[in-house]
């Protein structure tokens, strides 16, 4: 019989505005990672991503158990570049393959945040609904009901790097403050579905306007998402991407008001908040 293992693995936005490198949500786009037990290694996909050893689904695997004797079939909805947990998701999936294979009771969380470099997509993956990641640990509550997604996804990448880069290495004290209350107000609103005190706590002054020069568009979205309808708008992690949040009666018309605005440079995707976290579904 030939062992196999099936994972799905969602995507994830992180920061959510004023979180940075802190808060994350999973979202309905998925990866799914089939391996069997073919007794030589290969990669399987239609996907635009490395088919040798070096492949991020493979590496985490290999960080668990030897790859010689597995065949990886990768598929996803997840665009693989704009700060969308693309590689988290690769991470993650790779390495519950190996650890529900072989029954080993991995730590996923811990070993995914080593390879990633950074606990907060991964964990929103491993974890589902939205995480609170501090001292090495991952805070996971659920996504409120009545709250939607829609992600804004630009056809130029750009490297996170940059985008890193970009950021200063100190800042004003009141920027700091203003970010610590607006988090705790995104919080709560979250945790009891009040969509004014979300909105509010979508504000920012650490990370997202000290990268607008690098995608200038998305940065407009970002500014004009309320009065198109949605409750706020935030930078997907590193960017280009933007996550537009949503009361679902709007959700309808800020579509019909983004989809002009992002016609020829962006793809507009339906990206609902994911309860669900990363799953095995194959034997």
């Amino acid at each position: 019989m030939v062992r196999r293992r099936v994972v799905r693995a969602p995507a994830s936005s992180a920061n959510l505005g004023p979180g940075f490198d802190c808060l994350a949500a999973a979202l309905g786009l998925r990866l799914e990672l089939e391996v069997r037990e073919t007794g030589a290694f290969s990669v399987e996909t239609d996907l635009d991503v490395s088919r040798d050893r070096s492949n991020l689904c493979v590496r985490a695997f290999e960080a668990l158990h030897p790859v010689d004797d597995f065949t990886f079939s990768i598929r996803s909805e997840i665009p693989l570049t704009g700060g969308l947990g693309s590689s988290a998701a690769a991470i993650v999936a790779g390495l519950m393959a190996a650890d529900h294979l072989f029954e080993l009771d991995a730590n996923v969380l811990e070993l995914a945040s080593e390879i990633e470099g950074h606990p907060d997509n991964v964990a929103a993956c491993v974890e589902g609904g939205f995480v609170v990641c501090a001292d090495g640990r991952a805070v996971r509550f659920e996504p409120p009901t009545g709250l939607e997604a829609l992600v804004v996804v630009p056809y130029e990448a750009v490297r996170t790097s940059a985008a890193r880069a970009a950021l200063p290495h100190s800042v004003p004290l009141g920027d700091a403050v203003f970010n610590v209350a607006h988090g705790a107000l995104l919080t709560l609103g979250l945790a009891r579905g009040d969509w004014d005190l979300l909105s509010s706590g979508l504000a920012d002054r650490l990370h997202q306007s000290q990268r607008a020069h690098l995608y200038p568009r998305s940065g407009e979205l970002l500014r004009e998402a309320k009065a198109l309808g949605a409750l706020g708008a935030t930078i997907s992690g590193a960017g280009p991407s933007v996550l537009v949040w949503c009361f679902y009666e709007q959700t309808g018309a800020v579509v019909e008001a983004l989809s002009p605005k992002v016609e020829g440079w962006a793809t507009l995707v339906r990206a609902p908040f994911e309860g669900q976290g990363a799953y095995v579904d194959g034997m």
